[in-house]
């Protein structure tokens, strides 16, 4: 009986069938790793032979975030994390100790992804090679620097919750939503946030004038002069896949990392869905 786990039990008579949870796929794992570009944030530049062994930091106004190690080292990474520590820590923003991580984490982001595409990033983060690598702490300037204070903040702006498709919308069309929605977190950079870290949705992929680093981010909605509003559905997806911007320009970091590891990896059908996404957007000015 094929995608089914039976449980059964003689209570009265009744027969209870459960239905089975299918396993991680390691190998389509790895694609939903470059769909959420795991290997952009994960991957120190300056050490390309420790993938996905963490320590890049990440630089804001609010002080600076070190990123994790997240390759299956058992001391240092997330060796001994079950499915269901790492599906929790992607959907609720809670490590298996039961701390709090900062939505400098994505997982306001990563809460929409499906259930199964979890499991095969986690299966596919089984199989990378282990690479012992301790990763300071951040450095948070007051009153940043509270972790206890996270739940709070969840509490007030943070409601987990999986993709809900829109029925009146395209199938590719949904599946571009849940690209940039979700495992693209597409927002975490490119929409504007407040001085408690929480993103303005009313600006959503409208850029920002000071990002990490202190950089201009892009505004990616279809606005005529601020955005991509004059840009083809086929030069998003040439930009997606190569880095190449219309008129022959080239992206700069980080942007390209994010391509080079990510994106690029896309099948065409998920980059088209994603311009046919973000084409439909608003058209919003950057604030």
């Amino acid at each position: 009986m094929t995608g089914l786990a039976l449980a059964v039990f003689a209570l009265g008579g009744f027969i209870f069938v459960a239905p089975a949870v299918a396993a991680g796929d390691a190998k389509r794992g790895e694609y939903v790793a470059r769909l959420g570009g795991c290997h952009s944030c994960h991957t120190d530049p300056k050490r390309t032979n420790a993938p996905l062994a963490g320590g890049v930091e990440l630089v804001t106004s609010y002080g600076t975030f070190r990123v994790p190690n997240i390759t299956p080292d058992p001391e240092t990474g997330i060796g001994r994390w079950s499915e269901a520590d790492f599906i929790r820590s992607m959907t609720e923003g809670v490590a298996p100790d039961g701390s709090h991580y900062y939505p400098a984490f994505p997982f306001t982001f990563y809460t929409r992804m499906r259930r199964q595409d979890l499991r095969d990033l986690k299966a596919y983060l089984d199989t990378v090679r282990p690479v012992r690598n301790v990763v300071p702490s951040h450095d948070l300037r007051f009153p940043y620097n509270f972790r206890f204070a996270l739940g709070v903040w969840k509490w007030l702006f943070f409601r987990a919750g999986s993709f809900k498709p829109d029925p009146a919308k395209s199938a590719s069309w949904n599946r571009g939503a849940y690209i940039v929605t979700g495992p693209g977190h597409c927002g975490e950079c490119h929409t504007v946030r407040n001085f408690l870290g929480v993103v303005d949705e009313n600006h959503a992929l409208a850029g920002t004038r000071k990002g990490p680093d202190g950089k201009r981010v892009a505004n990616i909605t279809p606005h005529p002069v601020d955005g991509i509003g004059l840009w083809s559905a086929a030069e998003v997806v040439e930009f997606l896949k190569t880095g190449k911007i219309p008129y022959g320009e080239t992206t700069d970091p980080p942007m390209d990392d994010v391509i080079a590891n990510g994106s690029s990896h896309w099948t065409d059908a998920d980059l088209k869905s994603t311009a046919e996404y973000l084409l439909s957007l608003p058209k919003r000015t950057t604030p």
